[in-house]
């Protein structure tokens, strides 16, 4: 199979910042990212992303870089079972303090027993992450034919990710729904909050409300 390349930039409309990501489409994806933004504090967020041949992820590495600090997390997948690992230099919580904002938890996951039913990562902060489900649950046909209000909820999908909260990196478990809107939008869910997010036909994200948009 041909491996498909593409580049991909974003501009940040919830703060100063953009996202920057080069995507390989060969058996399922690997993807490559930088993340920059102005709060809580300005830092650099990398990452790397493995997934399998149906896109479910199988290795994913963040890394956060700012003034004073320094954090990595890796989460592996095999077997059915999550491991994740991570590590600090520096101390990101004086930094927060010193910009007036509160301390946040440890990289990584105490228990990645709570990661077991999840197939995915989502990265806060990124639009890529969106994608994964996108593309492992098969649903472009259904987010790009024409509307139809009736058919929504038959196209309702809730999954459970491993949510990797930036700039702190602790791993979490979250329930999101991705619900097919035709019409090229897929309805996101995670709790209370709510999005129609415009993708392409390949699933990448062309706008997320609030988010980020593609340039």
């Amino acid at each position: 199979m041909t491996a498909s390349t593409t580049a991909l930039f974003w501009r940040r409309l919830d703060t100063a910042g953009s996202e920057h990501a080069i995507c390989t489409e060969r058996v399922g994806l690997r993807a490559r990212g930088t993340v920059l933004t102005a709060t809580p504090v300005p830092y650099v967020c990398r990452y790397e992303i493995l997934t399998d041949e149906s896109w479910a992820t199988t290795r994913c590495e963040v890394t956060v870089e700012g003034a004073g600090f320094l954090r990595a997390v890796r989460l592996e997948r095999a077997a059915g079972r999550w491991r994740v690992t991570a590590n600090e230099q520096g101390n990101l919580d004086a930094t927060l303090r010193a910009a007036g904002h509160a301390r946040v938890d440890q990289p990584g996951c105490e228990d990645p027993g709570t990661l077991t039913m999840a197939l995915d990562v989502d990265i806060s902060g990124s639009a890529l992450t969106n994608t994964l489900p996108i593309r492992r649950l098969g649903l472009l046909d259904e987010i790009h034919a024409p509307s139809d209000g009736a058919q929504l909820a038959a196209m309702r999908h809730t999954i459970d990710v491993a949510w990797v909260l930036v700039p702190s990196l602790e791993v979490v478990a979250s329930t999101q729904t991705y619900q097919a809107a035709g019409g090229g939008v897929v309805r996101f869910t995670s709790g209370s909050f709510s999005a129609d997010v415009q993708v392409d036909e390949r699933g990448y994200v062309r706008h997320y409300p609030g988010l980020a948009s593609r340039a």
